[in-house]
């Protein structure tokens, strides 16, 4: 799925374009996977680079106003392994703020 739009990150708005690899909608919920091919695949999350967290997070704030109401979830499939990891939202938060400092 392409998506394309403005993200405010730090009081700016930054183009954003990208393609999500599987968009699931659910009447409560809206979920977001990217394949990855990284080897070796990350065992957790704290090995998961934080461009893929960042990637995910920007997602997510492109969607939000699609889907209101709805929460807006996110994964990422690693080939190598397979594994699905699971994104918290504080993670996906924290890649955000972190995308303000820069």
């Amino acid at each position: 799925v392409s998506v394309m739009g403005q993200v405010e990150i730090a009081g700016r708005p930054r183009a954003i374009s990208g393609k999500i690899d599987r968009l699931m909608v659910a009447p409560g919920r809206v979920m977001l996977v990217d394949y990855k091919t990284n080897r070796p695949a990350p065992a957790d999350l704290p090995q998961v680079p934080a461009t893929h967290v960042a990637q995910l997070a920007l997602y997510r704030e492109l969607l939000k106003p699609i889907y209101p109401g709805r929460a807006v979830e996110a994964a990422l499939l690693y080939t190598a392994a397979p594994r699905l990891l699971t994104l918290p939202g504080e993670a996906m938060d924290a890649a955000l703020a972190g995308l303000a400092a820069a």
